[in-house]
């Protein structure tokens, strides 16, 4: 079972990734892996000497290929459960949520990211359905999208 939970404060030493809520003229933005036929919020592990928003801003400009945008924090979060990161069900990972909102974009992707799409609704595919989801309700909660 996956336990995602919301904090205001945590240490910044246990902050390991980054995940970015990315919208586009009022439209939802999901990465595609190309290893994967899911969909997700642009993010990614945070890089030795970079702090959490610099990998915010990286990931966003990676996933996405944004070079134009604003990115404002929401919240730390942390995940408890076995996951592709956390290898088992006692492990913890901890992370910052951000929302994005994007102006422009390069014309091609540099990163493991095949496509993006831009969008209306949420997509129904999801890589992380118990964790994802969870991070858009809680955004949406705290009034950020």
């Amino acid at each position: 079972m996956i336990e995602v939970n919301f904090h205001e404060n945590i240490s910044d030493e246990l902050l390991t990734f980054a995940v970015i809520i990315a919208k586009t003229d009022s439209k939802w933005v999901f990465c595609k892996h190309k290893e994967r036929d899911t969909y997700e919020v642009p993010g990614g592990h945070r890089e030795i000497g970079e702090t959490v928003l610099e990998a915010a801003k990286r990931e966003l400009r990676e996933e996405t290929g944004a070079i134009d945008f604003d990115i404002k924090h929401v919240c730390a979060y942390s995940v408890k459960g076995k996951t592709k990161v956390n290898k088992s069900d006692d492990a913890i990972s901890y992370g910052m949520l951000y929302v994005a909102d994007i102006f422009s974009f390069e014309k091609e992707l540099h990163s493991e990211i095949e496509k993006i799409i831009i969008t209306d609704s949420l997509v129904d595919n999801w890589t992380y359905p118990l964790i994802q989801p969870r991070l858009l309700e809680e955004a949406r909660r705290r009034g950020l999208i």
